[in-house]
């Protein structure tokens, strides 16, 4: 964009790299705990239904601290992540994109369940009479018929992930060019002094790609639901 800085452009740019990681890896997880909060009765359940919307009640700083806790070089997991496969996910834009994906994932999960309710199970049952297996019910009734949450859920979270901020800097700190998002460019620019004008521009690029991304959510699955005839 023209009357973007350098600076503010590569912002823009490493926030839609992190926020595409981020739904990419936790999209298929997602699915995954939807269909087992919505189709399945087991012991744990409700406790794993709390820690899956644990980040919405937490602050975001904790939740970064806690990722800093279990994936820092000494945590439990990132300590063997380095010394295994080298992976680093502390000070990099993966890490920025694990600590979007946690903060995101209760919203994609929420959209996805909305949808699956509202799956007829009379569906699922034919097919099973007719001797389909649970995946082949599962791949080519339920996850068809789901898509519109799926889609829904999947934008409203890549848009919540342009706009993490708290879980970001705590887990990853603000690196130019590395984990200096559009949410971390607005925070330096409003510490700079005159950085007010660059403030305004991204604070102003940040509610557009909201917006732009709450609307085409909601479009996406209008349209899903039209071609599925619900």
């Amino acid at each position: 964009m023209m009357w973007l800085t350098p600076s503010e452009g590569e912002a823009l740019r490493l926030s839609l790299i992190v926020a595409t990681r981020s739904v990419a890896f936790s999209l298929p997880v997602a699915v995954l705990v939807a269909w087992l909060l919505t189709r399945q009765r087991f012991v744990g359940r409700t406790a794993l239904d709390a820690v899956v919307h644990l980040p919405l009640v937490l602050p975001p700083v904790v939740v970064g601290y806690l990722l800093l806790i279990v994936f820092g070089t000494r945590g439990l997991i990132g300590g063997w992540l380095e010394r295994t496969f080298g992976i680093e996910l502390v000070f990099t834009r993966n890490g920025a994109a694990l600590a979007t994906a946690v903060m995101s994932f209760p919203l994609m999960v929420r959209a996805m369940r909305i949808s699956l309710e509202g799956v007829d199970r009379g569906l699922e049952d034919a097919a099973r009479t007719l001797g389909a297996g649970g995946v082949d019910r599962f791949a080519t009734i339920t996850l068809p018929l789901m898509l519109p949450g799926i889609l829904a859920g999947a934008i409203t979270a890549f848009s919540a992930a342009l706009g993490e901020f708290g879980a970001v800097i705590t887990f990853v700190s603000n690196i130019p060019g590395e984990t200096r998002t559009l949410p971390l460019a607005l925070y330096s620019a409003l510490q700079t002094p005159g950085g007010d004008h660059e403030a305004a521009r991204l604070a102003c690029l940040s509610l557009a790609l909201g917006l732009a991304g709450l609307l085409l959510a909601e479009w996406f699955a209008r349209r899903v639901r039209r071609m599925l005839g619900r």
